[in-house]
């Protein structure tokens, strides 16, 4: 439309340029993610997961993972306390947990189980002092199945569950453990089965803008693949246990 002061657009023309601008920012997004998703899987990732999931689970699949991928370079946050994706202090997360953050993709691993456990050698005692964990690592559902049981926990209490199953595997008392972890040492034994109301979700989280990156993909899918395996499953479920 043409005015004194020259031509100015319509409100049609305005829509249309709206719309146009639109668009190119979609296909600069599109061309973004074609890039990032055919690059070869290279730079660093970082994931964050607890420490008796590093030691039991995952230092085996990200070590064969370095072997098909060595231009990634993995920086593993090993901590209990749990890191935020969405600000990015990690690229992935493997943790258990019951409700996964709605903003972040997650992608449901398995279910881990947890029974009761003493040092190899003291099974056959009448009874055990029984450890537990600190206050600082939150997991009501064991404290309330304790005490529903009448056990105290009193005289030893842990802030890790590795530091737990180190403790029982010295001889210290009984504490309940996961299976993934404590059926595969030799030194630990099962005394009773897995414990339903102590069963936690496994998840694997990433950001949603960072699900295409070739880096992050290679790492979320391997480590999807090789929890998937029939195997794995067993272990968390707790069924390629010890017999007692």
């Amino acid at each position: 439309m043409r005015e004194r002061s020259g031509y100015v657009p319509t409100a049609a023309g305005e829509r249309m340029m709206a719309e146009a601008a639109e668009m190119e920012g979609r296909i600069q997004t599109l061309e973004r993610d074609v890039i990032e998703g055919d690059a070869a899987p290279a730079g660093p990732v970082r994931l964050t997961t607890t420490d008796t999931l590093f030691d039991g689970v995952l230092a085996s699949i990200l070590g064969a993972l370095r072997q098909r991928h060595p231009a990634i370079t993995l920086e593993v946050a090993i901590s209990n306390e749990t890191y935020s994706l969405s600000r990015r202090q990690a690229d992935l997360a493997v943790r258990p947990m019951t409700n996964p953050p709605e903003a972040l993709i997650a992608q449901r691993l398995g279910r881990i189980a947890m029974a009761p456990y003493v040092a190899a050698g003291e099974e056959s005692r009448t009874s055990s002092t029984w450890l537990g964990l600190d206050d600082s690592v939150y997991f009501p559902a064991l404290s309330a199945w304790m005490q529903s049981q009448g056990i105290d926990d009193s005289g030893w209490r842990i802030d890790t569950l590795l530091g737990l199953a180190s403790a029982v595997r010295r001889g210290a008392g009984a504490a309940l453990l996961p299976c993934y972890l404590a059926d595969a040492d030799p030194a630990l034994v099962r005394i009773g089965e897995p414990v339903p109301e102590l069963a936690t979700d496994l998840w694997l989280l990433v950001h949603p803008d960072l699900r295409r990156v070739a880096r992050v993909r290679a790492v979320r899918d391997a480590i999807g693949h090789a929890i998937e395996a029939e195997t794995v499953q067993a272990r968390l479920a707790g069924r390629a246990g010890q017999a007692f």
